[in-house]
């Protein structure tokens, strides 16, 4: 850890701190390290700076920036600024971006092209049901799958991404650390290991009430296209939807009745100009990059079984007519070889695959 990034830790976390804000105290300071020990005075004569921004710089210190810095790789995480290889470049062209970000998981997922899944936590079952298609769909294509980790429709669309062995990025309103609400504790476990959380809030931090609004801007500046599914009138979701639109990026909605409240919002946006999704193909329309796995009925490929599960599917899908080892396939579906097992188990008991001698598998039938 070197005095200038902690420096700069430190400047990023403190009040009233943001892009623009920083440009101005570099440019004045030339580095980190010189604005945060500049004099009260100089940074009073900054253009853009107050008398209480100056107050609340000169009580930080670097061991503020160091001491974040260290709780993050304490919990297995890793601090992202804005010089960094890997932070994430959609993020630096939003409208207040953030200057620091704590990450902890997968952090490849940055570099793959991201959807922003959101909607209600009281949810329908249809809600449901077009979230898991949706997400589980979305991942299996290659695409990563954006939420807010809350309960409801957020937390199923990062469920059913992993699921369906894709990427999923979960984007906090706290610190990392700190599980939020507590009921998605298991669900938090399961980002952290197979997949990304992402936060601009100091480790620890616990969440109020202006850091979802902040949270929301991130969710829509990482991904493409900002899905709506569920949504009552005054709903979080459509504050992301806000924040995508102010960023120049597509929203779609996905229609929903009339006479339903929880579709009140989406149906509006509707109306307002998004554009409808009325299936997993007009999503990824937007994603020409997108690997889809071979279709059933492709030459030489038995037909699966109508029903079967969207995780079960994408398994199936990954193998070919020569057997593959379970290995490859934990490699490939970037899923955990115990789980893996599991599902070739259910799809060996439903005939969809033959096991081989060495935990070698193919299709049932295939050849």
């Amino acid at each position: 850890m070197t005095a200038e990034r902690a420096a700069w830790v430190a400047l990023a976390l403190t009040p009233g701190i943001g892009a623009s804000r920083m440009r101005y105290l570099i440019a004045a300071c030339h580095t980190a390290y010189g604005a945060l020990t500049a004099p009260f005075s100089l940074i009073c004569a900054i253009p853009g700076l107050s008398g209480a921004v100056a107050t609340a710089l000169k009580q930080r210190s670097l061991a503020d920036g160091e001491a974040a810095i260290a709780e993050a790789e304490r919990l297995g995480g890793q601090v992202l600024v804005p010089g960094d290889a890997g932070f994430p470049a959609a993020l630096r062209e939003i409208r207040d971006a953030p200057t620091v970000l704590f990450a902890l998981g997968r952090i490849e997922l940055l570099e793959r092209p991201a959807v922003a899944i959101v909607g209600s936590r009281d949810h329908t079952r249809y809600g449901a049901e077009v979230t898991r298609m949706l997400a589980s769909g979305a991942a299996a294509a290659g695409v990563a799958v954006v939420s807010g980790m809350a309960r409801g429709l957020d937390a199923l669309a990062h469920e059913s991404a992993l699921t369906a062995g894709g990427g999923t990025i979960g984007v906090l309103g706290n610190g990392i650390g700190v599980i939020y609400p507590a009921a998605n504790r298991a669900l938090y476990q399961r980002v952290t290991a197979e997949g990304l959380l992402l936060s601009e809030f100091p480790p620890g931090e616990r969440p109020n009430a202006g850091s979802f609004p902040r949270r929301n801007r991130l969710i829509s500046g990482l991904s493409r296209v900002t899905v709506v599914v569920e949504a009552a009138h005054g709903s979080g979701a459509l504050i992301t939807a806000g924040s995508a639109l102010e960023q120049g990026k597509d929203v779609m909605a996905v229609p929903g009745p009339i006479t339903s409240t929880r579709s009140a919002g989406v149906n509006a946006l509707i109306r307002d100009g998004a554009e409808p999704l009325l299936g997993l193909g007009d999503l990824l329309a937007h994603y020409p990059e997108a690997t889809l796995p071979p279709p059933d009925d492709a030459p030489g490929r038995p037909r699966l079984p109508a029903g079967l599960r969207p995780d079960l599917r994408a398994l199936a899908l990954a193998l070919g007519t020569d057997p593959v080892h379970a290995d490859a396939l934990a490699a490939t579906t970037r899923r955990p070889i115990a789980e893996i097992l599991g599902s070739l188990c259910e799809l060996e008991m439903l005939g969809v695959v033959e096991q081989r001698p060495g935990q070698w598998f193919a299709l049932a039938g295939a050849g």
